[in-house]
């Protein structure tokens, strides 16, 4: 009975320890399988990084290299925007003394002298070829102050008109009236020639040569003005260097009058430049084409400012009649 009572309290029994024995292996199997795999993952990682930090870097050095470029360009921009606005500066500078020069002429009094000081540089000896056509005891007669009184020493007179819609709807009653007060003061010519501003002739049957200078002739040119109407593009230029091309000779005596009122589109400079080598002056430095040219004050009338295009005409018609021997006067009125 007491060896019964023995065998039941003993706590480890080999059953018992054979379970331990099992946990613990099993413990150690998996630390030793955990080790064993984690040399691998931490190299995939190292590569797996590796890569990114390649990518990231190669990134970086392409964003530096756009931002260089555009770095580049953006002081290219910035240097020519400086340079636009000392351009925009000297033009508006340049456009201010224009308009008022412009404004001057507009004001009668002023307008009234220049006419006096062009009225004295128009007294001047007579051609040789002029007193012969009007006789040695010819009175030249007073000039009209609208004209601006011009010198009138020449033989040929070209009028070469602005047919542009603004000047047929606003200034037609002038221009024949002007026309006609010029032909008025040249008794008689030995030929006479009318283009539009494009170089487009009056009459096709004179194409590129004279017009008799005769009574009935002069009649006809006033008619078929008032009905004129070619196309224009309201620029003088290509009416004044087709004149010049066509008729410039070295033993004619000629002068052009331009009549218009706006100049939009091209180069003031350029279009003196060009008409200086086309009106070259002889041995004796006088150029043989006089240049008078007149400004209808049609865009002033439809305008309550200054428009810009009057007055970069001006300012090329007043520089072409200065410097190729001849007078600008700009009108103060339509009518």
């Amino acid at each position: 009975m007491s060896r019964r009572n023995r065998r039941s309290i003993e706590i480890f029994s080999l059953s018992f320890l054979d379970v331990v024995s099992c946990g613990f292996g099993a413990i150690i199997l998996l630390l030793v399988i955990v080790k064993i795999s984690e040399p691998h993952v931490i190299e995939q990682l190292a590569v797996d990084l590796s890569g990114l930090v390649a990518q990231l870097e190669a990134e970086l050095h392409e964003i530096r290299g756009e931002t260089t470029v555009l770095n580049r360009e953006l002081a290219a921009r910035q240097e020519q925007l400086s340079e636009h606005r000392e351009r925009l500066a000297r033009l508006q500078g340049d456009m201010s003394a224009i308009r008022g020069q412009y404004a001057t002429t507009r004001n009668e009094h002023d307008a009234q002298t220049i006419i006096e000081n062009q009225l004295a540089a128009a007294k001047q000896d007579l051609s040789e070829e002029m007193r012969r056509l009007l006789g040695s005891g010819y009175q030249r007669k007073k000039l009209a102050a609208t004209i601006g009184g011009v010198p009138v020493d020449s033989e040929y007179i070209i009028f070469i008109i602005d047919t542009s819609g603004s000047m047929r709807q606003n200034a037609w009653p002038l221009v024949l009236k002007k026309i006609t007060e010029v032909l008025d003061i040249y008794p008689r010519v030995k030929g006479i020639q009318v283009m539009n501003d494009m170089g487009d002739y009056m009459f096709s049957q004179y194409q590129g040569k004279w017009i008799p200078d005769t009574p009935a002739r002069r009649k006809a040119i006033i008619t078929r003005l008032s009905g004129w109407e070619p196309f224009s593009n309201s620029s003088p230029v290509e009416g004044i260097e087709a004149a010049i091309r066509r008729f410039h000779a070295q033993d004619k005596r000629i002068s052009l009058y331009v009549f218009g009122d706006d100049f939009a589109r091209g180069s003031i400079q350029t279009v003196i430049d060009t008409v200086a080598g086309l009106n070259r002056a002889d041995k004796s430095g006088k150029q043989r084409v006089r240049i008078h040219t007149v400004g209808f004050p049609v865009l002033f009338n439809m305008s309550n400012s200054i428009p810009s295009n009057a007055v970069r005409y001006a300012a090329l018609m007043r520089k072409l009649a200065e410097t190729n021997g001849g007078s600008f006067v700009g009108l103060n009125s339509s009518r």
